[in-house]
């Protein structure tokens, strides 16, 4: 019985260094996108989805598990989620490295602090889950802090939405193809690579190859992509697989909070007073929205909620 409690407690460790390392990888991811500034948002994206389905393909191959691209396509449906995942997942990481290197990562961090509320919100409307007291409550704050942002500003803070939608949007399909991380990744850059590939041919005409002219620095981050997308994401797995879904949805939000520190003191962005009430509203919420999962709160108000299992997602 000891041996067993000391296997558990060495896995639980293993998994929380693999999630802290997770999630503290995408949030330096932004550094990562920043050094690229001057290859243009589109042609960084489409190397990322070439690399990262290169290196995913050498993995598959070495675990001997390559055929397990093509199953994934023999079902109809699980076809039509893979194409819809591969859209959203494209919105998501292509507004992700324009907003970096636009100097809007604050922005991308509300959206990312936001994600998980609108997961629960997702999960009310299209999974009919039911929302406690606290949920709700926390649904509420989230949106006043949104509000807050648009009202200071003049405007929707649509890189935070588009963010946190589409990343949900992306969380809820993919709860319907029930694909490991692996495969999952190959998968949907599959369906995104001969875009990809059509993307860059054009650009050719137009500009020549200006990936030949670049640096050799600026070269091998491009080559990289793939290594810095995946790598976050099997540790995720890796993690996932050891605690509690509790516990990663604690770890996740320091991922936003990596990227708020960096929008702030390294790259220098505008922190303004609205920012700050903001902010505070959606950790208020946040907050809420972490204690409303504690058994107290099941026990005593009604209404279960799954949508913090979309943590299985890639970023």
């Amino acid at each position: 019985m000891e041996e067993k409690e000391k296997e558990y407690r060495r896995n639980h460790l293993i998994g929380v260094v693999y999630a802290v390392s997770a999630f503290a990888l995408w949030g330096i991811l932004p550094v990562y996108w920043k050094a690229l500034s001057q290859v243009a948002p589109l042609e960084i994206l489409a190397h990322r989805f070439i690399w990262s389905f290169v290196f995913v393909v050498i993995l598959l191959f070495f675990h001997k598990r390559i055929g397990g691209i093509f199953q994934v396509f023999a079902a109809r449906k699980k076809r039509l989620a893979l194409i819809a995942s591969a859209v959203l997942i494209t919105t998501n990481w292509g507004v992700y490295i324009w907003a970096v290197n636009a100097n809007h990562l604050i922005d991308a961090s509300l959206g990312y602090y936001i994600n998980p509320l609108v997961s629960i919100a997702l999960g009310m409307l299209f999974l009919k889950e039911r929302l406690n007291l606290l949920q709700m409550i926390a649904l509420g704050l989230a949106t006043l802090g949104v509000l807050l942002i648009g009202i200071e500003f003049g405007q929707i803070p649509w890189i935070a939405l588009i963010l946190a939608f589409s990343f949900g949007f992306y969380c809820l399909v993919k709860k319907m193809t029930h694909l490991d991380a692996e495969i999952g990744l190959a998968a949907e850059t599959l369906v995104v690579l001969p875009f990809a590939f059509v993307y860059l041919i054009f650009n050719e005409q137009l500009h020549g190859w200006p990936i030949l002219e670049l640096p050799l620095p600026t070269l091998l981050l491009l080559l990289g992509a793939g290594v810095v997308t995946a790598t976050p994401l099997l540790w995720f797995a890796q993690a996932a697989n050891r605690v509690r879904l509790s516990t990663v949805g604690f770890i996740q939000y320091l991922t936003p909070t990596i990227n708020l520190l960096l929008g702030v003191f390294l790259f220098r962005e505008p922190f303004t007073q609205a920012h700050f009430f903001s902010f505070t509203l959606i950790w208020l919420a946040l907050l809420l929205y972490s204690f409303s999962g504690l058994p107290l709160f099941k026990r005593r108000i009604p209404g279960k909620v799954r949508s913090e299992e979309s943590f299985n997602s890639t970023r």
